[in-house]
Formats: C-alpha cells, structure tokens, sequence
C-alpha cells in the first residue's frame, strides 16, 4: 500500500539556515521512508502563511498551497522548537490555519482531515517537551487527525545550556524513537486507508 507524508518545519530560521528542527525531522523522514514512504519536507517560514483560521485568507496566502500537500498526504509530521516553553509562533499558526477544517465536513460530517495520522517532533534547550506535544496533540486531534502509540519524538539539551541538536551527535535513543514513530505511524495509516472512520448515518 502506498503512503506518503508530509513534513511541516516549523523552526524560526529561514532557508538555507540550519536547524536542529530540520534534522530531527529528516531522520523520522528516513524511517518513514525504510518502510515504503514518500516523504516531503517543507519550512514553514519560507511561505506567506497569512494569519488567521480559514482555508484561504485571500491575495498572496500560501496556505491553500500548503493545505492541499497535508490532504494529499498520509501521514502529517509537525515539527517545532521550543521557544519560553511552548510551540514556534510559526508552529501556531500552522494550527490556527488547520483549524479551519472544523468546518470543513463531506456529507456524512467527517472533517476533511479524517483517515490521516499526525505525529510531532519537538527540539530545544530547556525541558518542555512533553508540554509542546501535549499542546500540538490536543490541536492536532481536535482538527481530526488521529496520533498513533509513541507518535512524538524530541531531544532536549542542559537546561540554560547552548547546545543545540543538530550539534550534539548522534543519539541511539531518538534514532529508535524515530523509528518507532515511523512504524506505528504506517501501522496507523494502512487501518485508517483500508477502514476509515464512520459518517453520521453509518
């Protein structure tokens, strides 16, 4: 069965800067694709992402772009920095432009975003990371994606430390991480194409 996902980066840094967030995100990508994914990333940055929570917020928006990969995909991977203890401001606005889909339902008032998984990837220097996913998994399943067991993966450095992720080698325990992720994610994905979630009159 064919699978695919797409990767939304939600670190502060524009292309080409590097990012801690990127790596931890290509390497989830890597595992997803070991088990027959096609993997997308993107930089949330890098696009005029207009605020605001309706599927297009008119003249320049880049999101219906953006919207169209997420519907097209399987498998949706968010990832964000930690910033004062919560989500990337850009990690925010992903969600409040997803949750236009509250009011997007077929005729059996399924949202638009049903069938599809969500896993999250959290970087940064401070402890929080089980705050971060906790806020992206309320957001995520309320616009109607459905989190697989272990769907996160993170690394946190020395609190009021400098070390960031992308400098700090290589890490056993997240690389199984991201491959646990990765399973249960297509483990999730395959039941959810094969059997979606019933309608209204079902």
């Amino acid at each position: 069965m064919a699978l695919s996902a797409l990767a939304i980066n939600c670190t502060l840094k524009a292309s080409p800067q590097q990012s801690s967030c990127d790596l931890l995100l290509t390497q989830a990508q890597r595992e997803l694709e070991k088990l027959g994914v096609t993997c997308e990333q993107l930089r949330a940055v890098d696009f005029d992402i207009k605020p605001g929570v309706t599927s297009d917020e008119g003249p320049g928006d880049d999101w219906p772009m953006i919207r169209q990969k997420v519907l097209a995909a399987d498998i949706l991977l968010l990832g964000t920095p930690i910033w004062l203890g919560h989500p990337s401001s850009v990690c925010q606005r992903v969600l409040e432009r997803l949750d236009a889909f509250l009011g997007e339902t077929d005729d059996q008032q399924r949202m638009v975003s049903y069938g599809r998984v969500a896993c999250v990837a959290v970087v940064g220097n401070e402890d929080g990371a089980h705050h971060v996913v906790a806020e992206l998994y309320q957001g995520l399943n309320d616009v109607g994606f459905t989190i697989p067991a272990n769907g996160c993966t993170y690394w946190v450095g020395e609190a009021m430390g400098s070390t960031d992720y992308k400098d700090a080698g290589p890490r056993e325990k997240t690389a199984n991480t991201n491959a646990m992720l990765a399973r249960n994610a297509v483990h999730l994905a395959k039941l959810l194409k094969e059997s979606g979630y019933p309608g209204a009159s079902e």
